[in-house]
């Protein structure tokens, strides 16, 4: 299983910013197509997607309600996600893992693995 190790969260007030991150470690996170996941209190185990990037970085994909946002990119062997503006709605546990790739090109944001990591806590409010 490729371990994910999330990092980033905090508490934050709309209008902010804050940057998630998601080191890979033994392994080369460009070998994959990769996403983030929020998980909600409400939600129980449920992760829906908020964002994915293809192993080549041509596809990137958003959830619609954080476009324009969020911003998900590389830098090397971290992945990241850029949260700008976010509304309390964003709130949740955040988890980075593989995601699933059509044609070797574009990635979705449905998950390849329900094993998980962490998390990292993201809460917005005032």
């Amino acid at each position: 299983q490729l371990q994910f190790v999330e990092s980033g969260g905090g508490s934050v007030q709309p209008g902010g910013s804050l940057r998630l991150s998601c080191p890979a470690s033994g392994f080369t996170l460009g070998a994959y197509a990769i996403g983030w996941f929020r998980q909600t209190p409400g939600s129980g185990a449920t992760r829906e997607g908020v964002s994915c990037i293809s192993r080549r970085g041509a596809s990137i994909k958003y959830k619609d309600s954080v476009k324009g946002r969020f911003t998900i990119y590389r830098v090397e062997n971290t992945m990241y996600l850029q949260m700008n503006s976010p509304e309390p709605e964003y709130s949740g546990s955040y988890y980075c893992g593989r995601v699933v790739e059509l044609n070797q090109q574009m990635c979705l944001m449905s998950p390849v693995s329900s094993y998980w990591g962490q998390g990292t806590q993201v809460t917005v409010s005032s």
